[in-house]
């Protein structure tokens, strides 16, 4: 199994060795830029598949196989622009870029579906700390994701929001 560690220090892989398969879910939100920055970094560094998911999440009153227009044509607009942004950045005959558009009832489980099916060598997701039920939390598809992974997994969490970060303090005086 290859390591992010090891493509992150540059170190050389076996020749055998088949290239880093990484698989990044992509929020369409600000914190897609750093992600797609680090995933590039490593990439440069070790040939790589790189595929970009986007789930998009059905309510559990909907059928799963519903049309939901709206979140697709979002989807796929977050993709193409994701997709662009790290073609622009790598060399495609060492890597290869792919996406993918899922609907599932939750992200967590379908990330972890795709790893598996992947055969993944790593997922790569952003995070943002976040306050639900008066608690501190990266919210529930990080939590299934770091739980149940069969790979490794590299989280960047953004910065606290200042007003978390306040209360944090708070709580340590």
């Amino acid at each position: 199994m290859a390591s992010i560690r090891q493509a992150l220090l540059g170190q050389s892989r076996a020749k055998s060795d088949k290239p880093l398969r990484i698989l990044v879910p992509i929020g369409g939100d600000d914190l897609d830029a750093h992600l797609l920055n680090y995933v590039c970094k490593i990439a440069k560094k070790q040939s790589s598949f790189i595929t970009m998911i986007y789930v998009v999440e059905v309510d559990q009153a909907l059928p799963l196989d519903m049309d939901l227009p709206a979140d697709v044509t979002r989807g796929e607009t977050v993709l193409q622009r994701a997709q662009g942004a790290v073609m622009q950045d790598l060399d495609v005959k060492t890597c290869s870029i792919n996406t993918d558009l899922l609907q599932a009832r939750l992200a967590g489980p379908a990330i972890v579906d795709e790893a598996v099916m992947q055969d993944a060598d790593a997922i790569i997701m952003s995070a943002r700390v976040t306050k639900r039920l008066g608690k501190r939390t990266i919210g529930d598809t990080v939590d299934y994701v770091l739980k149940n992974a069969p790979c490794e997994v590299v989280l960047l969490r953004a910065a606290m929001p200042e007003n978390l970060m306040h209360e944090l303090e708070m709580d340590l005086e």
